[in-house]
């Protein structure tokens, strides 16, 4: 049986995600959309997809589709699917609605005429209907509404998929892991010497952006450590798709691999430090980072081997997350006639420290900033537009050379 899927992604990243998934599965059609990637692919695929991809949200299979006037719509909408072939009374389920410019007041009685419908039916065929659990249910629904068409989705990963398993330990304003896999992918860093070569992070936080790039080098799977919500569902549970999951997971395992480049990363908290530390070892790679602790603004370069370029990732504290630490925060006596601010200050150290390697350096920074380039009086190569949760920000690139290059 094929199934139509609907991945969502963070704007910006359909493109991204679309190269992924012909990395992930070879000659998979697929279709860039607003939001997300659609495609048609059977239950392995589907699988693959939940354990394998880095930049989708969720990977949502496709029910239902029609147009809609009123909630009496989408009861009749939902009625349409044998539920009886999903859940059993004894499962529990959850309806979330989502909306764009839809005409109805409230979804969340669009939400309500949704689960009335699966309950009425598995009443009436099964004497008993399921209940609703809201953190944790066997089957999770999305209706999603536009102007005059309903579609109703299962949400076959159940939690978010940036929700890798190992991140326990989090400072103020976490990344999320789908947006470092951006950044990465957008910088075109998968992880060995032709392409992106080494990386440090050196405003590293709790460690996202370089547990992210090692897991990449390492061959690691994203969804190795945790399990989805398809995997509790009646088509799923039966012991032949039990050991197709497992055979996956196994292939996946047998991919794992010692990282080709050095992966470092540092910062000037301590605390925050050895969150990344604890958060590298849940995750398998803390053989692959080298952690330090430091200033960005002072922290010399990494040493590299003389043909091995390196690339700099990192997404700096900026105003509304958290504000900077350090040196830029703290300016000594002597400091005093030179601007306050982090960023200039910034693109003054890695001057000094990392244009003299004979292979170069790649910056990539992080910001909301659209003036970022000018205020750094660097110039950005290259500007990709992304979203920071609620926050439009750009990607920005710059090649580390010597001597002036204002924007």
């Amino acid at each position: 049986m094929r199934w139509r899927l609907f991945l969502p992604c963070a704007a910006g990243v359909e493109a991204l995600l679309c190269d992924e998934i012909g990395r992930l599965m070879p000659g998979t059609q697929v279709q860039a959309r607003r939001g997300g990637v659609s495609l048609s692919t059977d239950h392995t695929g589907m699988m693959q997809l939940n354990l394998g991809s880095r930049l989708a949200q969720r990977v949502l299979l496709q029910l239902g589709d029609g147009a809609y006037r009123d909630e009496a719509d989408l009861y009749a909408l939902a009625r349409r699917v044998d539920w009886a072939q999903w859940i059993t009374p004894k499962h529990t389920l959850r309806v979330d609605a989502t909306a764009q410019r839809s005409p109805l007041r409230s979804l969340n009685f669009a939400a309500l005429r949704i689960k009335d419908a699966v309950c009425d039916q598995l009443r009436e065929s099964q004497g008993a209907r399921p209940d609703v659990e809201l953190r944790h249910p066997d089957l999770p629904l999305l209706l999603h509404l536009s102007e005059q068409r309903a579609t109703l989705y299962i949400d076959t990963s159940g939690e978010a998929l940036f929700k890798r398993g190992w991140r326990e330990d989090k400072g103020d304003a976490p990344l999320k892991e789908t947006l470092a896999a951006a950044m990465l992918a957008a910088a075109g860093w998968h992880g060995t010497p032709e392409e992106g070569g080494a990386l440090h992070d050196p405003c590293c936080g709790s460690g996202t952006i370089a547990i992210e790039a090692a897991q990449i080098a390492c061959g690691i799977a994203p969804g190795l450590q945790r399990r989805f919500a398809f995997e509790r569902l009646l088509p799923f549970a039966t012991p032949e798709m039990r050991a197709q999951m497992q055979r996956l997971k196994s292939q996946a395992q047998a991919r794992v691999h010692a990282p080709a480049v050095p992966i470092s990363a540092s910062d000037v908290s301590f605390r925050m430090l050895d969150f990344a530390r604890r958060n590298a070892q849940r995750a398998g790679v803390a053989h692959a980072i080298e952690f330090h602790g430091g200033d960005a603004l002072e922290r010399p370069a990494p040493p590299l081997p003389p043909a091995l370029p390196g690339t700099l990732m990192l997404n700096p504290p900026y105003g509304e997350r958290i504000m900077v630490a350090g040196k830029a925060a703290r300016p000594s006596e002597q400091d005093r006639d030179t601007p306050g601010d982090f960023f200039p200050r910034l693109a003054a150290h890695w001057k000094r420290a990392y244009t003299q390697h004979p292979a170069g350096w790649t910056a990539w920074v992080l910001s909301p900033d659209m003036k970022l380039p000018g205020t750094m009086r660097l110039k950005a190569s290259l500007r990709v537009p992304l979203w920071n949760g609620p926050i439009e920000c750009r990607l920005y690139r710059f090649e580390m050379v010597a001597g002036s290059a204002r924007d």
